[in-house]
């Protein structure tokens, strides 16, 4: 069943705008991220946390849906990477334009350092392992005493070296909450834009191979301990970026929660709703399960039974269901759909 134009060559296949359609949503996603902000204060923070879920979503999707090794550790990459960036602030005053890769650089040692254990473990076994980690990561915060334990710590934001430069206090470019939109919307163009180049290289192809059939891989020449090191750490880079995103926006940070194994869950959770293995997918669960948790707490307190639940139970339980719902319907997620809506006008007036 056709869901793009034919095409002939290499050329047009790795084209990233390969059609006038492409062009013309790129064209209109520019115009949504310009004129979004006029929604207020509030809505902005909503997409600024979006922007900073889709990172943190193509992280999960490199390792995941790219190499299929099943994680439930995720957010001790993130954690990782927030308390890099909010421990280096407070003790050097480093601007954030430094700490950022910093904070995707020790994530992704980390990631390098579980890599191995990839090579005879997977499925289940794998997981344990990541959940391992993830209790581990929690605990050495806590003991450290520049992390501030139980009680977290704020997390400044320097635009220069030296805490005279606070980029709250930078005049140029509005509010800082505008200020955050713009920076993690640009990150995260660039960031989905990396994972689609990353997913058609050699280390992508491999990635996928390894995915399918690691001993088969290894018989046509992929080597899975590589391959799967670099998806390891390539995914432990991109979510400690995800996660010093998420410092900077939060401002103050503390352990448990936000980075648990809720957290694990919920970018599962976003890339299954969107579409295992592909970059849209990423992007699309991440968007939707950032959208949905305010709208479910509007809706909730009018669906009967639900609304005698707090504001938090409510957002999970309906996007619970809606996960169910997708996984019963609709296994392809949100990229399922937008499949069938692409076949539906490139085969019209002809059904498949």
């Amino acid at each position: 069943m056709p869901t793009r134009a034919l095409i002939t060559g290499y050329e047009d296949d790795l084209k990233l705008w390969p059609d006038f359609w492409h062009k013309v949503a790129w064209f209109f996603g520019l115009l949504v991220f310009a004129a979004f902000p006029l929604m207020g204060a509030w809505w902005t923070t909503i997409a600024t946390l979006g922007f900073i879920h889709i990172v943190g979503a193509l992280a999960l999707m490199i390792l995941t849906g790219f190499a299929g090794q099943i994680s439930l550790g995720h957010a001790a990459f993130l954690a990782i990477g927030a308390y890099t960036a909010a421990v280096l602030g407070n003790e050097f005053e480093l601007p954030f334009w430094l700490l950022i890769p910093i904070s995707g650089a020790m994530a992704a040692l980390v990631g390098l350092a579980l890599g191995p254990f990839a090579l005879r473990l997977r499925g289940l076994y794998l997981a344990i392992v990541t959940i391992g980690l993830l209790f581990l990561v929690n605990h050495t915060l806590h003991t450290i005493p520049q992390t501030g334990g139980v009680g977290g710590t704020s997390v400044p934001m320097y635009y220069w070296f030296g805490a005279e430069y606070d980029v709250q206090a930078l005049k140029v470019g509005g509010s800082f909450e505008l200020k955050l939109y713009a920076l993690f919307g640009l990150m995260a163009f660039f960031c989905a834009m990396a994972c689609v180049n990353i997913r058609r290289s050699n280390i992508g192809r491999a990635m996928f191979a390894i995915r399918d059939h690691d001993l088969a891989a290894a018989v046509l020449g992929v080597k899975p301990l590589k391959t799967k090191l670099m998806a390891f750490g390539i995914s432990s880079f991109f979510a400690g970026v995800a996660g010093a995103m998420f410092a900077f926006q939060q401002q103050y940070i503390t352990i448990e929660p936000p980075f648990d194994m809720n957290m694990s869950v919920q970018y599962i959770a976003m890339i299954v709703l969107g579409g295992i293995g592909t970059v849209f997918g990423a992007v699309a669960g991440a968007l939707v399960f950032t959208f949905l948790t305010p709208l479910a707490e509007l809706v909730g307190p009018f669906i009967p039974l639900v609304s005698e639940l707090s504001s938090a139970q409510q957002s999970t339980l309906i996007f619970s269901l809606v996960v169910c719902g997708f996984l019963i319907f609709e296994p392809m997620g949100v990229l399922g759909i937008w499949l069938r809506i692409k076949r539906y006008f490139q085969t019209w007036p002809f059904s498949y």
